[in-house]
């Protein structure tokens, strides 16, 4: 692993560790306290739809402002649950080579999923951001949050693109992950940040809360909204 990484001693392989996410976004932030309130040039972006109302949390805490990194993952045909790579708002896709190879999937099934989520992002950032231009990252430091990670696509393809478009400084930040993720996250990232490690599978996201549902673009639209974050990149 090239970057550090922190776990919250007593909540390996934990299930129903959080109330809600919103809960986990208190606990992750307090992790996170030590190094980051303040932070000059710290920016806190959120993977929606999930990972919003954790990183309000973060952002109070921190007092930090916000931002959302859309990424969304590349679904395999003929199942909307599971992907084989994933795409982010700034044009990054990532491939699950071996799994594409695998299914057998054409160029063509994989350009005609790049262009549906490509539609699908930019229907998010117009509803969830106002169809601002993203952030300029440039010598700024990068604080990544999601509800959790499973295959760790989708936060993958958000790294490469604050990467590509000149991020100083990248930390992942997760309530909970497969140990596996974890560690891959911390040899593409800074450092990562994961309350509750899980390191046998199967592995669900939602095994780490009590109360747990999908959310709809429109309830995130919604918190954003009322939050009391400092929206936008902090700059303007």
């Amino acid at each position: 692993m090239s970057g550090r990484f922190f776990e919250s001693e007593g909540y390996r392989n934990r299930d129903r560790v959080f109330a809600d996410r919103a809960e986990a976004g208190q606990m992750l932030a307090e992790m996170l306290a030590s190094e980051y309130v303040g932070l000059p040039g710290g920016l806190v972006l959120a993977i929606p739809s999930g990972g919003v109302p954790v990183a309000l949390e973060v952002c109070r805490r921190l007092r930090l402002p916000l931002d959302l990194i859309i990424a969304r993952k590349l679904q395999i045909p003929g199942n909307t649950e599971a992907g084989f790579g994933a795409m982010a708002m700034g044009g990054e896709v990532l491939l699950n080579e071996p799994l594409v190879s695998s299914l057998g999937l054409t160029k063509a099934e994989i350009e005609a999923e790049q262009g549906r989520v490509e539609a699908e992002l930019a229907e998010r950032n117009a509803l969830l951001r106002g169809g601002r231009p993203l952030p300029d990252m440039y010598g700024r430091t990068a604080i990544i949050v999601d509800d959790g990670l499973a295959s760790g696509y989708t936060m993958q393809a958000a790294v490469r693109d604050l990467r590509a478009r000149g991020a100083a400084g990248i930390t992942v930040a997760v309530p909970t992950a497969p140990l596996e993720t974890a560690r891959r996250m911390a040899d593409i990232s800074d450092a990562v940040y994961c309350i509750s490690i899980q390191d046998y599978y199967p592995f669900a996201v939602a095994s780490a809360y009590r109360n747990w549902r999908d959310l709809s673009r429109e309830e995130v639209a919604d918190m954003l909204g009322q939050t009391k974050c400092q929206m936008g990149d902090g700059k303007g």
